[in-house]
C-alpha cells in the first residue's frame, strides 16, 4: 500500500493543527518559534535619543512586599521588562534575560513587572532557575509605561532616555546589547 504525497501532506497537516490544539503542546511549540524569532530580529537602538523619562513617581513591590521606589532608579543604567508566566514570547526571551542579569546584575537597575500572582510566579522561577527578582506594581504606572502588549523591555540611560523601546521577544544577551549596556555604564 503506497500513501500518495497528498494524502501524505494532508495528514500532516491535520497533526500539526491537531499539536497546536492541544494545551500540553500549544506552548512549547510557541516558545520554539518565539525564541527563533528572538535570535533572528534585531533589537532596535533609538539613535535619535529623544524620548525621556520625567515621572518616576511608581511604586512597585516584590514577593515579599518590599517597595522599590521608581526614583531610586534615577542616576542609573535601567532595564525594564514588561512579562508574564504564560506569554510565550516572555518566555522564550526570559534565558537571555537571565543571562543578561547575571553579568549585568550588581551594574544596572533590573526591573521585571508582571501582574501575575507569586502563586505562578514562584513556581515558573523555581521550574526555570531564574534568579532575578520579580515586582508588582504597587502604583499606577507612569503614562509612558502604559503598555498594552507583552513582553514590552526598555533600557534607560542615566540621564533618563530611553534607548531602546522593543516590543515582542528579542535576544537580550547579544554582543549589540551588552557593548550598548557598556557604553552607558562608561
Amino acid at each position: 500500500m503506497t500513501i500518495s504525497k497528498k494524502t501524505l501532506k494532508n495528514s500532516l497537516f491535520v497533526i500539526a493543527i491537531a499539536v497546536l490544539i492541544i494545551p500540553q503542546t500549544r506552548q512549547p511549540i510557541q516558545v520554539f518559534l518565539q525564541k527563533i524569532i528572538a535570535y533572528v530580529k534585531p533589537v532596535t537602538i533609538n539613535s535619535e535619543k529623544n524620548t525621556r523619562i520625567t515621572n518616576y513617581n511608581w511604586k512597585l513591590t516584590d514577593e515579599n512586599n518590599t517597595v522599590f521606589n521608581f526614583e531610586d532608579a534615577k542616576g542609573k543604567v535601567v532595564l525594564i521588562n514588561f512579562w508574564a508566566t504564560w506569554c510565550p514570547p516572555c518566555i522564550a526571551e526570559m534565558p537571555s534575560l537571565q543571562a543578561l542579569y547575571n553579568d549585568y546584575g550588581n551594574k544596572i537597575v533590573f526591573l521585571f513587572v508582571t501582574s501575575d500572582w507569586y502563586s505562578e510566579i514562584n513556581p515558573f522561577m523555581a521550574k526555570n532557575k531564574y534568579t532575578f527578582k520579580v515586582h508588582r506594581p504597587a502604583t499606577d504606572y507612569p503614562a509612558y509605561f502604559n503598555i498594552s502588549t507583552i513582553p514590552r523591555t526598555f533600557l534607560i540611560d542615566k540621564n533618563g532616555t530611553v534607548i531602546i523601546d522593543e516590543s515582542g521577544a528579542a535576544n537580550w544577551n547579544s554582543e549589540k546589547i551588552r557593548n550598548t549596556i557598556d557604553n552607558l555604564l562608561k
